[in-house]
């Protein structure tokens, strides 16, 4: 009995701090970011800035992690702080009329029941915000707000900057390691192993002996090099929404149904195939994350 019913009350347990944690907005995430960035820094700053200037690294290349850090924060206030596109009564009838109505992922007259409001096109109640949002993509805990027409362009630059952070410092931190390794001439030596053989040195050894010589530097450097692969495949992701003109939240919703480029019901299973009527080519795409569109500029096309 014991055996079902602890498990059984830890799983409550954690299913309880989980939903206190992504169900409701918290500034937890938030300090978890700017604490990594911290670490992170604290290490580059500490050890490896002061070792690649001894090697006598471009000094460009050094303060560039600190440029991009400084974009960075810069784009993560603005995408925090900023409105996404709140829809609320004073503004309801001018973002009703941006985009129409596809017929599969966003039908028309369906009122929101909590907000008590039709929804917009392209709109989603946020249940972490408690509001609806125009454009809707998601809610990002690592800004502690929502992703909307209004701040996805700062969500995009703010995920760029973040990547190439995160690139260039292990870059420079590979490069330095590789110098090291040159210098010291470490490669065409030997070493005895466990059993007294003298064997040449080996990837293997090699890294073994830089963590022990280094060890929170290649540390750090096995984490931000896990961290560009992560963040590069969400910036590249990212990056295919923008140029589709899509949402998170619409791909996703897309995915139950096949792909055509005619809106209709099929005969033979009567399911039907979402088309994206969104999208207006590349250029109009990017155009509408960094100037998202308005009533006025609608009515003149």
């Amino acid at each position: 009995v014991l055996s079902y019913v602890i498990p059984t009350q830890l799983q409550r347990v954690t299913h309880r701090v989980l939903h206190r944690l992504f169900h409701t907005r918290s500034r937890l995430f938030v300090a978890l970011h700017v604490a990594l960035q911290a670490a992170v820094y604290g290490e580059y700053s500490w050890e490896v800035f002061v070792y690649c200037w001894e090697l006598q690294f471009h000094l460009l290349l050094l303060l560039l992690p600190y440029l991009l850090l400084a974009g960075n924060m810069g784009c993560l206030i603005l995408c925090s702080r900023a409105d996404p596109g709140i829809i609320t009564k004073s503004n309801h009838a001018s973002l009703v009329k941006i985009y129409v109505h596809d017929g599969v992922l966003f039908q028309k007259g369906i009122v929101c029941p909590t907000c008590n409001m039709e929804k917009p096109a392209r709109s989603k109640h946020c249940s972490f915000c408690d509001t609806c949002v125009h454009r809707f993509d998601h809610h990002c805990v690592w800004v502690n707000n929502c992703i909307g027409a209004f701040n996805a362009k700062y969500f995009f630059l703010y995920l760029f900057t973040l990547t190439a952070m995160a690139a260039t410092i292990a870059i420079i931190t590979a490069a330095f390691l590789i110098q090291v390794v040159l210098l010291s001439n470490i490669m065409h030596g030997t070493y005895i192993d466990d059993q007294g053989q003298e064997q040449a040195v080996e990837i293997l050894f090699l890294i073994q002996h830089l963590f022990l010589t280094f060890p929170r530097i290649v540390f750090m450097l096995g984490f931000v090099v896990l961290l560009t692969l992560v963040l590069g495949a969400y910036c590249c992701f990212s990056l295919y929404l923008v140029l589709t003109n899509q949402t998170s939240n619409e791909w996703y919703k897309s995915r139950r149904y096949g792909c055509s480029h005619h809106l209709t019901l099929q005969p033979c299973d009567r399911q039907v195939v979402y088309k994206n009527i969104y999208s207006k080519g590349i250029w109009m795409n990017l155009k509408e994350i960094f100037k998202p569109c308005t009533v006025l500029e609608r009515k003149k096309k």
